[in-house]
Order: structure tokens, then C-alpha cells, then sequence
């Protein structure tokens, strides 16, 4: 009985089942990577053989990841299958501080700079700018 009532109580009027913690996480830990990466979900959907939009609902948790195309994600995105279940039933995901979103902002700019060249100007650049100091910790 407590079985059914936990299946009705996951299903919509639609009679589509609601997305789950489990499918909202694993979303979540496929756009952070795809964000670190700097790739698209234009470029994500190309690589696992699905629309944009697809990739866009399976980050956002609203449909489900087969078996299939998180392996294919995880392939595409240099990871582990594993990867995307990390910290799930942890608790809420914790949100990101400030420091966080301009390192997010600052490697999606990064990786959308044209040349290497350029991109080796700006390391130079921050390094110059955070002075010897910095050289001793890496």
C-alpha cells in the first residue's frame, strides 16, 4: 500500500512521472561540469546524440538520463558515471558563493577567448598582478 501511495503521490494530472532528488542532482552535476568545461549544451547534445533542448531538460532534472546517454556524458565530459551521483542525498546542494560564480564566470570567459596566445597574455597578466608571491605556491 505504501508502495502505491508513494506512486501516485510522484505522478502529475499528466500521469508523467515528477522528476525526482535523484534526476534534479545528477542534472546538476552535468551542467557544473559542461560549465567548467566551457562547452555548450548545444555541444553536450551533438556528443550523446541529442537536441539541445534535451540536454538542457536533462540538466534541469525535468527528463531522465538513460543508462545509455550518462554513459555517453560522462565520456564526453571526462568523468566517471560516478561522478554525477557524488554528494547526492547529502542535502540540499549547497549554493554557490560569490567567489565561486566569478571563478565560473572568469573560466567561461577564459575558454571563449579565441587564441592561445591571448590566453597565455591574460595568465600573465594575473600573475603580474598577484606578484612573487604567488610563484612560491605553485
Amino acid at each position: 500500500m505504501l508502495a502505491r501511495q508513494e506512486k501516485v503521490a510522484t505522478r502529475p494530472a499528466s500521469g508523467r512521472p515528477r522528476p525526482r532528488e535523484a534526476d534534479r542532482h545528477v542534472g546538476a552535476r552535468v551542467r557544473e561540469r559542461r560549465i567548467v568545461l566551457g562547452l555548450t549544451q548545444q555541444r553536450v547534445g551533438e556528443a550523446i546524440g541529442v537536441t539541445p533542448q534535451q540536454a538542457h531538460k536533462y540538466e534541469q532534472g525535468v527528463n531522465r538520463i538513460t543508462a545509455g546517454h550518462l554513459y555517453l556524458l560522462a565520456r564526453a565530459l571526462g568523468v566517471g558515471v560516478g561522478h554525477f551521483f557524488e554528494g547526492l542525498g547529502a542535502g540540499p546542494p549547497a549554493a554557490p558563493t560569490p567567489g565561486q560564480r566569478r571563478l565560473l564566470a572568469l573560466a567561461r570567459s577564459f575558454v571563449a577567448i579565441p587564441t592561445r596566445q591571448q590566453q597565455e597574455a591574460l595568465c600573465e597578466v594575473a600573475r603580474a598582478l598577484v606578484g612573487p608571491e604567488a610563484d612560491q605556491g605553485a
